[in-house]
């Protein structure tokens, strides 16, 4: 489009219908890449914001995972500490 417009710039016979039909055509392909890039912008904002929230999900589930085991782990110490016998009872032995 533009190209071809201004290649007819260094002629001495400006035709201006050649320069100003490569500007149209410029102007209409310019139109269709935005046409697509905002059509396309609808779906990745809707499968970018579906990701943040599967990953917001995600990160719920492990902290929950995470602080369960946690309480799991310091049952199984109180349990074991309570069975066994302390060090100085075994000393006077």
């Amino acid at each position: 489009g533009l190209i071809r417009s201004f290649s007819f710039l260094g002629n001495e016979e400006l035709a201006v219908q050649a320069v100003t039909g490569g500007i149209a055509e410029a102007l209409i392909a310019t139109a269709c890449g935005l046409g697509i890039a905002i059509f396309a912008l609808i779906p990745f904002n809707f499968f970018t914001s579906r990701v943040s929230n599967l990953e917001f999900e995600l990160q719920t589930a492990a902290t929950n995972l995470e602080v369960m085991l946690q309480a799991q782990t310091a049952e199984r110490h109180v349990a074991i500490e309570s069975r066994t016998p302390s060090s100085a009872t075994r000393s006077s032995i």
